[in-house]
């Protein structure tokens, strides 16, 4: 499989129309149609529904869309990196970050380093992805937040914890209380993360969660919160994610923690990410 025919499919998907796709990567209709008919051919399976007027995505054709980016992407970074190699003047390093103010820790870093040509790529997403993502080699560094195993990784320590509660809204029942308890929980509508119930969370709650009324879910914490604005429910989360007038956060008791953790692989660290990680560790200390 060719990178050239895959940048070809991926324009192609994205415009949705051959001829289209043609001009803009300088082909022919005709030389377009017959690279992506001889992909489809080579891989024994249909990538697009064609009709009169565009061309549609299969089941299919979005699975491959989805590698096609990933491996360009890599593609882009292995390049970059090999570029750096041979005259090193600052670099590309690439984080995936979940959702919690301790991320201010790794701007203080990167701001260090904004004048010695560094450039900083940030993906937000949940564990699953950002993990995906470090096991596919597209991002150097994940921050995750979840209690998971993380056996194959090097982890590092942010040295900085985020509390658990809910947010809701302000003039909702339990906006007024300073606290709420796991047990509470049973009693009300909840919006909770897709990534289910992590060890941070109260034993109570993990145990018992088919007893909780679950009516959302949600893998980045801004959504949700316009779900709780619209009185659909009560978001259960960390704290200083959300800033807003109509929201307030109510934190777990007894309070329930989770510490934050970069984690990588030594083996695939380009040198921008070498220095990053070792200007890191310096801020950690201080």
């Amino acid at each position: 499989m060719e990178i050239r025919v895959l940048k070809y499919f991926i324009e192609s998907a994205k415009l949705q129309n051959i001829t289209k796709a043609a001009n803009k990567l300088n082909l022919t209709q005709p030389n377009l149609s017959r690279q992506l008919k001889d992909l489809e051919v080579k891989l024994g399976q249909k990538l697009f529904i064609r009709t009169n007027y565009k061309i549609i995505l299969t089941k299919e054709g979005e699975m491959l869309y989805k590698r096609a980016c990933d491996i360009l992407d890599l593609v882009d970074k292995t390049e970059q990196e090999f570029k750096n190699l041979k005259d090193f003047n600052g670099g590309d390093v690439y984080i995936g970050c979940a959702e919690s103010i301790g991320i201010a820790k790794i701007a203080k870093t990167a701001k260090k380093l904004q004048n010695k040509n560094f450039k900083f790529h940030i993906f937000s997403g949940n564990y699953e992805s950002v993990l995906e993502k470090l096991n596919n080699s597209l991002i150097d560094f994940a921050v995750i937040i979840q209690n998971f195993n993380v056996d194959n990784f090097n982890v590092l320590d942010l040295k900085h914890s985020d509390d658990w509660g809910i947010l809701a809204k302000k003039n909702s029942k339990l906006a007024k209380r300073d606290f709420i308890e796991a047990s509470d929980l049973f009693k009300i509508p909840l919006i909770i993360s897709n990534q289910g119930f992590s060890q941070e969370l109260p034993e109570i709650l993990r145990l018992n969660k088919d007893r909780l009324n679950v009516v959302a879910t949600y893998n980045l914490l801004f959504n949700a919160a316009l779900f709780v604005k619209q009185n659909l429910g009560y978001a259960l989360c960390i704290n200083n994610i959300i800033t807003d007038d109509e929201i307030c956060f109510i934190p777990l008791k007894p309070k329930t923690s989770s510490n934050i953790k970069l984690i990588y692989k030594n083996d695939n660290l380009s040198k921008s990410a070498q220095i990053f990680l070792k200007e890191l560790r310096k801020d950690l200390k201080n």
